[in-house]
């Protein structure tokens, strides 16, 4: 049986509470959702875009702590606190995704509104799941 690490690589911010930002069992790895902050903890910005990019930053950073990158990905789940802010995070989608996915082989993404997030100025939340090999 393959033995599950938890894990919290440098370059990200630290886990906002008990939880770590990446768990790798076998050839599969699990990233926690990550959110607007930089890796020094501070908010990258109050508005969506940046907050966006920030937490696929963060998600490119710890897959490639172990190797990856967003290619790797076989599933996004991604979290907005307001249904008015789809159109803006697709736009952000559309700015970053080219240079994420150059063969534009997109991985699946569940896109959830929720009343908010874990601190109050948090606009976005992105999780993934990613293959190695």
């Amino acid at each position: 049986m393959t033995q599950t690490e938890y894990l919290n690589p440098e370059g990200t911010p630290e886990p906002i509470g008990m939880y770590s930002n990446l768990s790798r069992a076998g050839d599969l790895l699990f990233v926690a959702g990550q959110v607007g902050l930089r890796a020094d903890g501070e908010l990258a910005g109050e508005d969506l875009s940046a907050q966006t990019a920030q937490a696929f930053e963060n998600v490119a950073t710890l897959l490639a702590s172990q190797g990856a990158s967003p290619r790797d990905v076989v599933k996004f789940t991604t979290y907005l606190v307001s249904a008015e802010e789809i159109d803006e995070f697709f736009a952000v989608r559309e700015r970053l995704f080219p240079d994420l996915f150059p063969d534009r082989a997109y991985p699946p993404n569940t896109l959830l509104v929720v009343n908010r997030l874990v601190r109050p100025k948090l606009r976005v939340e992105v999780e993934a799941i990613a293959r190695l090999g």
